[in-house]
């Protein structure tokens, strides 16, 4: 209702479902369904982060001023998705905002361009001087006194007529070579500059968004606009040219048919504008499904083992099918939109040539037009015909373009609340591993309202290991991720070595920081450029080297059986090893590392007893000498730790070694280790 009084009455219709508006008197309407209904609808198009807002929005009923803070959101939101067009004077200024930033993106290659436009120019002059010559031709033929004498000037018209060709073939290609170089150079730029974009965000921004989304912009939105922006503008250009040209010598022969030529321009003019606009709205709209479809074939593609597993193909495919029916909608309806455009076009082009060769007829047998000029002027209607297509094709394929870009410029132009570069480096020398976490409270951003730490205390001396136990989803691995950074704490500070990691440089704090999580994730790679995965100077390690990491991971025994060595390939996401051989890579990988703060998070707890005791030998040889954030559960790792802490409801709930913290009868760790089926010596 708040919104509704806010956007006024002009948009009031959106809402107006019966139930809604019968109970606008009061809020009891904002709970159960018909809130559900209210969120569905004005949710629909906005950006993640309000939509969670609107959620949090009504069980926030008494802060006046998070009220207000939400509602002028809401009202900004929604104007921008679903006023743009109220008003055609905001909506040119926009289109002209959008186009010079999609042309800037061609600067660098002026200059190619800049030629590319001389040879086009010189190409589309030679083409439009084809039917001037035609003319002249036939006129030769008919006006010729003698055989003779038409032989041989036909001979020289003809020999001059292949010179010229062959200058404008030699321009064309030219031109298409460097048109189309340019463009892959354009794309290849704009893909970097996206991809940067996208590995520069915070933690927050890959929770609320779909990988498969992600890698249809990158992919598909990148060649879209980089065509656009050079073949297709190459195209309008000499549909331009060619347009120009043509019209000047149609004047130039006869200004009576010209005029009759006029008549149709305006209107297909206007209805190609009015299309163009309806292809870039749709061409948004068509990119948005095929990113949705793309997203669910590489989840589950990249997920095939769980799928199988599961006997979910006929499912997954029923799905996908239901993606592609909303492309194929879509599809449809531009092929609709195409064909009556399309359509109009060409009927309006053949009752044009259709009226020229009436009124021409009439002026030769008045003798006011030659056969030669008649030939001509005719020759030269279906150029301006076909380049006026190719023209309407341009800006169809230009507000394709601008219309994929604003995707682009969505993830270009977003600011990540965490830099990913920046800040003080501490020396080397001087670089302990002390850790402390002071009174820090934190929420997930995509879950504000449900608080993981309140004021939480916690020093990790330097060369100490510290075991972090808890129930599931007590925040064990979110402190992990909080100490690498990942995240920013809402309130609180966490200082390494007395300096806040605020204050430091992220690359350098993460290069400082070895992760051994339970499930490591290894590239499409061989063992070697995984092990070497993080390192600032791969090129200076040598086989040796690595093999020797190898070794004391204990990964050198499974390694040296495979016929390639170091340089087996893992397959995608290291599937083709089991999990100890995957965990005793990242434990090789960080070993290389030699990093003075190390996060164990729950390293063994997938492994088999084999498994777990020689990945835990590697893990001793490990943790030597670094400050130790462990997460585990079971003995062999915690009975080791010189504190435990056990989390709980958001707090350090206990502290103390493995014996202080068992002597407790009712506490919580004591209980966590009977639960457990796992027995000390």
């Amino acid at each position: 209702m708040a919104a509704v009084l806010l956007l006024g009455s002009r948009y009031s219709p959106f809402f107006s479902t019966p139930h809604v508006m019968t109970k606008s008197r009061s809020f009891k309407w904002t709970r159960g369904l018909s809130f559900a209904v209210f969120r569905r609808r004005l949710c629909y198009g906005l950006s993640d982060g309000v939509q969670n807002r609107i959620d949090c929005f009504w069980r926030k009923p008494h802060d006046r001023r998070y009220k207000r803070s939400t509602l002028f959101v809401y009202r900004r939101e929604f104007r921008r998705n679903f006023c743009s067009n109220s008003g055609q004077k905001s909506g040119r200024k926009l289109s002209r905002s959008e186009l010079k930033r999609i042309l800037s993106l061609a600067r660098p290659e002026t200059r190619r361009l800049a030629v590319a436009v001389c040879l086009l120019f010189v190409s589309s002059a030679v083409a439009m001087s084809v039917p001037f010559c035609m003319g002249r031709v036939l006129d030769v033929i008919y006006a010729a006194q003698g055989r003779g004498e038409m032989v041989e000037k036909l001979s020289f018209m003809c020999k001059v007529f292949v010179l010229i060709f062959v200058i404008g073939a030699l321009a064309n290609f030219g031109r298409i070579v460097l048109i189309q170089t340019s463009g892959q150079k354009v794309i290849r730029r704009l893909r970097e500059m996206v991809f940067g974009a996208v590995l520069r965000q915070e933690m927050a921004f890959f929770d609320q968004s779909r990988t498969g989304e992600l890698i249809t912009r990158l992919s598909a939105d990148t060649s879209l606009v980089g065509q656009a922006l050079t073949s297709n503008i190459s195209d309008g250009l000499r549909s331009l040219a060619q347009i120009s040209v043509g019209l000047c010598m149609m004047f130039y022969l006869s200004p009576n048919l010209a005029a009759v030529i006029l008549g149709i321009v305006p209107p297909i003019a206007l209805l190609s504008v009015a299309y163009g606009r309806f292809m870039r709205s749709i061409t948004r709209k068509a990119q948005d499904a095929l990113a949705s479809s793309t997203e669910v074939a590489e989840e589950k593609i990249g997920s095939i083992r769980t799928v199988k597993s599961l006997g979910m193909e006929d499912v997954e495919l029923n799905r996908y099918g239901t993606q592609i029916d909303q492309v194929l909608t879509i599809a449809n309806r531009e092929a609709l939109a195409r064909g009556v455009f399309f359509g109009f076009a060409g009927l309006s082009g053949n009752l044009v040539v259709l009226a020229v060769l009436w009124k021409g007829g009439m002026m030769m047998n008045e003798s006011q037009l030659s056969v030669g000029d008649l030939t001509s002027f005719l020759l030269y209607t279906g150029y301006v015909g076909f380049s006026i297509g190719g023209l309407s094709t341009f800006y169809t394929e230009l507000m394709k373009g601008v219309g994929a870009s604003s995707r682009l410029w969505e993830l270009t132009d977003r600011t990540p609340s965490i830099r990913s570069s920046g800040g003080i480096t501490l020396p080397v020398s001087s670089f302990h591993g002390t850790i402390e976490f002071q009174n820090i409270s934190f929420a997930y951003p995509s879950r504000p309202d449900a608080p993981i730490f309140n004021d939480v205390t916690l020093t990790l001396p330097a060369g100490s290991v510290t075991a972090v136990v808890g129930m599931s989803g007590s925040g064990k691995s979110t402190l992990a991720a909080l100490l690498l950074r990942l995240y920013d704490v809402d309130t609180g500070r966490i200082l390494v070595d007395g300096c806040g990691v605020k204050d430091l440089d992220p690359t350098w704090l993460r290069r400082n920081i070895g992760t051994v999580s339970q499930e490591p994730v290894l590239f499409s790679t061989s063992i070697a450029e995984n092990i070497l995965y993080g390192i600032d100077d791969p090129d200076n390690y040598d086989i040796e080297t690595i093999a020797n990491v190898a070794e004391k991971a204990n990964a050198w025994s499974f390694i040296s059986s495979f016929p390639d060595g170091l340089q087996t390939m893992v397959g995608e996401r290291g599937q083709t090893l089991s999990g100890g051989q995957r965990q005793r890579i990242a434990i090789a990988r960080a070993l290389l590392k030699d990093p003075k703060i190390l996060i164990l998070d729950e390293a063994t707890s997938a492994l088999d007893a084999e498994s777990e005791y020689v990945v835990q030998e590697a893990l001793d040889r490990l943790m030597s000498g670094r400050t130790v954030l462990t997460i585990a559960h079971r003995l062999s790792t915690i009975k080791t730790a010189h504190r435990i802490v056990v989390l709980d409801a958001g707090m350090v709930a206990e502290l103390g070694t493995y014996q202080e913290l068992m002597s407790k009868p009712d506490g919580i760790f004591r209980k966590l280790v009977d639960r457990q089926t796992i027995v000390s010596n």
